[in-house]
């Protein structure tokens, strides 16, 4: 092989190690995993004996500090980790590249701390996002020659970019989960409010004064200690089924399983007889994604919650068919109803929270309901095309 295709070769094999670095870092969303990917990942693409990954705050100091090469216990013999002066701070102040021959002859350089492995050649590469800076890469001892070259520079600087991306991915996906988290919370909050506490107050309020009426009225004190049981008993199976709904397991579930398992939960809990009904081909299911599968499990969990509260019925159904080119759900009871136009909002915090839900999963909600005659709720949701991914 002449020195031509040696080249060749060589620079087909560094593309692939590049395509192969970031298509690993666009499949991992955990901060920590990413940042300790990187660093591992930048190391072999330059041949590099030990790399790191520095993330500095707004007046330059490194904060975060991940490397590769460096064992548990030589990390921990180093002592504290850099804070950006010499070097490091160079790279971190200047905001470009440099490649470095021999890092003790460097005018910026500070020296190593005691029991620091020696070190020689250095490749220092911002890593930025839209011109913003979010950490540097820094690469030394370069196995097999003396320095690091032009052409490892430029893979490294490549890298970067799509390092930089996967830590704002990253982060963007943490800020996310813990908004989701705060909002489910804040869901959960006012639906024991309006529910659950609401109902236990009650209760409390109509055995205050049972003490007098045992001797004054032994019957209706009879009378209130039975109606505070059973209502307790209600509080119970309604707290029962907050604990399923937030079970992980449910999010992860398809759309008939779920919908199954949620119908049984409510039986357990309560006397209310649940049917369901899935019309629609499992081929049909899988054309609901799953961020619209997940709204669409706690909009059903939320209805069956606001029967077992609310409707004073005896059965309910669960009906899924697919209808044109869009699911319908529809969950219904033969309870005492209500007036839709006559229901204050900011107090029935579920009807609220189903909309959302129906908004969140791309559809719509309809709500038929009279007094005395029982509720209709019916979502339509929109099936992705075929060739969409779920």
């Amino acid at each position: 092989m002449d020195t031509t295709e040696s080249d060749l070769g060589l620079a087909i094999e560094t593309i692939e190690a590049l395509d192969e670095a970031t298509r690993a870092l666009a499949e991992v969303f955990d901060l920590e995993a990413v940042l300790q990917l990187i660093v591992d990942r930048v190391a072999d693409l330059a041949d590099a004996r030990y790399a790191a990954l520095g993330i500095a705050d707004v007046n330059g100091r490194i904060e975060r500090f991940i490397t590769a090469g460096l064992t548990t216990d030589e990390r921990a013999a180093i002592g504290p980790l850099p804070v950006g002066r010499g070097l490091l701070g160079l790279i971190i102040r200047e905001g470009h590249a440099y490649r470095i021959p021999d890092i003790s002859a460097h005018p910026h350089s500070h020296g190593f701390p005691p029991n620091h492995p020696p070190m020689r050649s250095l490749l220092g590469v911002p890593i930025t996002v839209r011109g913003r800076p979010v950490g540097d890469l820094y690469l030394t001892d370069k196995q097999g020659r003396a320095e690091f070259s032009a052409a490892d520079q430029r893979i490294v600087e490549i890298f970067a970019r799509h390092a930089g991306i996967a830590i704002e991915n990253a982060r963007l996906h943490g800020r996310l989960a813990a908004l989701q988290i705060v909002a489910e919370r804040e869901r959960i909050g006012r639906d024991l409010h309006d529910g659950v506490i609401q109902g236990l107050y009650a209760v409390g309020l109509s055995l205050e004064d049972v003490e007098h009426l045992v001797v004054d009225s032994p019957d209706e004190a009879v009378a209130r200690v039975d109606a505070a049981i059973d209502a307790i008993n209600r509080s119970i199976g309604e707290i029962r089924e907050f604990v399923i709904g937030l079970r992980p397991a449910m999010t992860g579930a398809g759309l008939a399983s779920g919908i199954a398992a949620l119908a049984d939960a409510m039986h357990l809990a309560t006397t209310i007889d649940v049917e369901t009904h899935i019309g629609a081909s499992s081929a049909q299911l899988t054309r609901i994604g799953d961020s619209a599968r997940h709204e669409l499990l706690h909009l059903v969990r939320e209805a069956l919650s606001n029967i077992a509260r609310h409707s004073r019925a005896s059965r309910a159904h669960l009906q899924v068919d697919a209808v044109g080119d869009e699911l319908r759900l529809e969950v219904r009871d033969n309870g005492v109803g209500f007036d839709p136009a006559a229901v204050a909002s900011e107090r029935h915090h579920g009807l609220v929270n189903m909309r959302e839900r129906a908004t969140a999963a791309g559809g719509r909600m309809e709500i038929d309901s009279r007094p005395g005659v029982g509720t209709q709720i019916v979502v339509h949701i929109p099936f992705e095309d075929e060739d969409t991914p779920t």
